[in-house]
């Protein structure tokens, strides 16, 4: 039996009374309190970090996942020694033995004693705790089950609540700026603002769909003098007279008067009878019968002019392009992407070279400027800031962009400083926290009707936790994008899950199915690089098999050169 699995009652009372005469004997009994004083709050932005991890990205058995049999090590997996248990608790997660309810355990221990003398005592002393006091012992001290929650670990926002508010921060559809027409050259990646119609049908023209000959009636059929075709690009020909053919090329206009195209390898033209110049006989193959409107694109078969092809709010690919052109177009009404200003906040962060001196490279300002206009958004420029509060109410009151993003300082500690900024801006705030793991103290504020500010944590998966709960949704509302359809997919492993929270965790999709990655904790970009998208797993964790929702990341849905 571990010391992890629960004792009877038995043993749980002859260990009391050892530990009790213990106590009473060397005089050092002292009345244990209920309830475990609490500790003070830490201080600094960064939030808990999450347990290391020591696998690399690809390993099948990832470290949330439920213990399975050991397998084989994948190829390029770094080799470690042998481990029972590598799953760490989650640090904001109750420890199972020592605040699991349902696993309350009750001891009582009387002791008397006697003596002659000057005078005679008897003791009594009763215990009663949720496990062994032996455990207990043990313990770290910490806020026990009467002590108010740590600030740093206040109940957030419900992550799909905090997604939907996000959504309609912006009050109404004026937030939108006015269309811009754009030249075809210069639309790709930006959002349609209107419904895209054909200007003209689709072909515009009965054309033909193969090289050959444009055929009149039955056959066989007479062909005009050498040298006779349609070519694409010309003027309509004159009518062709019936049981007459002539040469045509592919997208050339069918002439008025031709019932069907033969194919060049499905035909076999001859001379005259007698050689001479003229004209000759077109036959069709035996095995190639000609049937009424053979491979005749017919005028509008795409579209009828005033169809609807696109409706507004999508993506302009390279492809809209060329459809667009085709229906006529030669420019593009566009939502204006909204202008997005980045403040990388923190005195610890470098720019360039390696880490020294406990500071770190800066991780966040090279990722976000190309997510966002991946998002949809128009980065106007990353500023970093020292951790200084005038300087950030200054850059966030000066901005003009339509959204203000920071990264770190959305915490309590004595560096953080937006939300003593937005007291000072009289900034509404939407969303201050979110139930997610990694990347709880996320916030949305709105400091203008027109104008927003998305508070990302410092850590670098925990500001890509912001960017996909808060900032993707904003973003998308403020360019006319639709909500996109959720993407469900069956867990190839179980993961752990936090008891409150939800968790976004990195997974490759393998077939219908998406594998959890390792490399997951708020610190760490290893695992989103090579990942196709983010697992939603819900409070509790989820079994293998289970179907969860994954977000998609922007360079799977968007062009990439956006």
């Amino acid at each position: 039996m571990t010391d992890r699995e629960p004792r009877g009652g038995d043993a749980l009372d002859r260990e009391f009374d050892e530990a009790l005469a213990l106590a009473k004997d060397q005089g050092t009994y002292r009345h244990r309190p209920e309830t475990w004083p609490e500790q003070p709050e830490p201080s600094g932005r960064p939030e808990r970090p999450e347990p290391p991890e020591w696998t690399d990205p690809w390993d099948p058995t990832p470290q949330d996942a439920a213990p399975q049999a050991p397998a084989s090590q994948s190829r390029g997996a770094l080799h470690e020694p042998p481990s029972t248990d590598r799953t760490l608790p989650d640090p904001a997660s109750p420890d199972p033995v020592l605040h699991d309810p349902t696993a309350t355990a009750t001891a009582t221990a009387t002791g008397t004693g006697t003596g002659t003398g000057t005078g005679t005592g008897t003791g009594t002393g009763t215990g009663t705790g949720t496990a062994t006091d032996r455990a207990r012992a043990r313990a770290p001290r910490g806020p026990g089950p009467t002590s108010p929650a740590p600030a740093h670990h206040r109940p957030g926002t419900p992550w799909p609540d905090a997604r939907a508010i996000a959504a309609r921060a912006p009050r109404t559809a004026a937030a939108q700026a006015a269309p811009h027409a754009r030249p075809l050259a210069d639309a790709l990646g930006h959002v349609l603002a209107a419904p895209l119609t054909a200007l003209t049908d689709l072909p515009s023209f009965d054309t033909s769909a193969m090289d050959g000959w444009a055929l009149a009636g039955p056959g066989p059929w007479r062909l005009p003098a050498a040298g006779h075709s349609i070519l694409a690009g010309h003027a309509e020909a004159d009518p062709l007279p019936d049981g007459h053919a002539i040469r045509i090329a592919t997208g050339a206009r069918v002439p008025p008067g031709a019932t069907a195209v033969l194919r060049t390898e499905h035909g076999t033209a001859h001379d005259t009878e007698h050689g001479t110049a003229g004209d000759g006989w077109l036959y069709a193959a035996p095995a190639h019968p000609v049937s009424p409107g053979q491979d005749i694109r017919p005028r509008g078969q795409e579209c009828r002019s005033g169809d609807l092809l696109l409706p507004a709010g999508a993506l302009i690919t390279p492809v809209i392009l060329g459809l667009a052109a085709a229906a006529g177009y030669d420019e593009l009404p566009t939502v204006p992407r909204p202008r997005v200003e980045i403040l990388v906040l923190g005195d610890e962060l470098l720019r360039q070279g390696l880490p020294h001196d406990g500071r770190i490279r800066d991780a966040l300002g090279p990722m976000l400027a190309p997510w966002l206009r991946a998002l949809g958004a128009e980065p106007l420029a990353t500023r970093r800031l020292a951790d200084d509060a005038e300087s950030l109410y200054e850059a966030v009151a000066g901005s003009t962009a339509d959204v203000v993003l920071t990264t770190g300082g959305t915490a309590a500690g004595p560096v953080d400083h937006v939300h003593p900024t937005l007291r000072r801006l009289d900034a509404e705030l939407l969303v201050d926290g979110v139930a997610v793991r990694p990347g709880h103290p996320m916030l949305l504020a709105r400091l203008a009707p027109d104008k927003h500010l998305v508070g990302l944590p410092g850590n670098p998966l925990a500001a890509v936790s912001g960017l996909l709960t808060l900032a993707e949704p904003l973003l998308r509302t403020l360019t006319g994008r639709p909500t996109p359809t959720p993407c469900p997919a069956p867990l190839t492993a179980a993961v752990h899950g936090h008891p409150r929270d939800t968790r976004l965790v990195p997974v490759v999709f393998q077939g219908d199915e998406a594998r959890p990655l390792r490399f997951n904790g708020p610190a760490m970009l290893r695992g989103v690089a090579v990942a196709d998208g983010l697992a939603v797993i819900p409070p509790g964790g989820a079994d293998r098999g289970s179907e969860v929702e994954v977000l998609d990341l922007p360079w799977s849905t968007a062009w990439p050169g956006t």
